[in-house]
């Protein structure tokens, strides 16, 4: 009797995660654009995954394009990333995950892909224009002294909705330096606090595979 009632939990157990997993499957889209691939939760409307690479040619052009704040839905996902009007007045930011400052060296038409909504989450501007940008910033520095740098950053928790959009409780950017194998990790909650400095927000990347089930390779 106990041998069967263990088997019983066991299954409960497995089917619970097995529908959790097929769940989250159903939710998320993976969507591949020219310098980054994202994967777009349609029930939060905010990336849970972004996916790129910094270059030196990417970043470190002697005449980069001016930047054009063209804030649209991703063509291929465009009922779930019609997301303007709900931006609008919420007292959030167009949260960048992959800079618009990284496709600068490229052509207009690559800088607009990283202004789509399946690029962007609803960010604090003290996020946003603080420790975000920083390692924004810092991630270019390194990939014009070391040159590839393999990024990927997301967003997971809602802390309340604006319109459709979801606002995330934390987010996250995991970076490796290809020439010296090193790997970086930070997580930041989206709050309204005064940047803090990078340092404060630096863990592992066991942490944040921990936290998302992410594995960075």
């Amino acid at each position: 009797m106990k041998k069967k009632i263990v088997l019983a939990l066991a299954l409960i157990a497995f089917l619970s995660i097995f529908v959790a997993l097929s769940l989250h499957a159903q939710d998320t889209v993976r969507i591949k654009h020219t310098n980054y691939t994202t994967v777009f939760s349609k029930s939060k409307h905010y990336p849970v995954l972004v996916e790129w690479w910094a270059t030196k040619a990417k970043v470190g052009c002697d005449k980069p394009l001016a930047r054009k704040d063209n804030f649209k839905p991703d063509p291929l996902l465009l009922t779930e990333t019609d997301l303007l009007e709900d931006y609008k007045g919420s007292g959030t930011d167009r949260g960048h995950m992959m800079p618009a400052a990284d496709n600068l060296c490229q052509t207009p038409e690559v800088q607009d892909e990283s202004f789509y909504f399946s690029n962007m989450a609803a960010q604090y501007h003290s996020l946003n224009a603080g420790d975000w940008k920083s390692l924004e910033v810092l991630t270019r520095s390194i990939a014009l002294e070391k040159d590839s740098v393999h990024v990927w950053c997301g967003n997971l928790g809602i802390v309340k909705r604006i319109g459709k959009v979801a606002v995330p409780q934390k987010c996250w950017k995991v970076i490796y330096v290809a020439k010296s194998t090193e790997y970086q990790a930070y997580i930041f909650s989206n709050t309204t606090d005064k940047p803090s400095g990078l340092l404060s927000h630096k863990v592992t990347v066991d942490d944040i595979t921990k936290l998302t089930g992410f594995k960075f390779k």
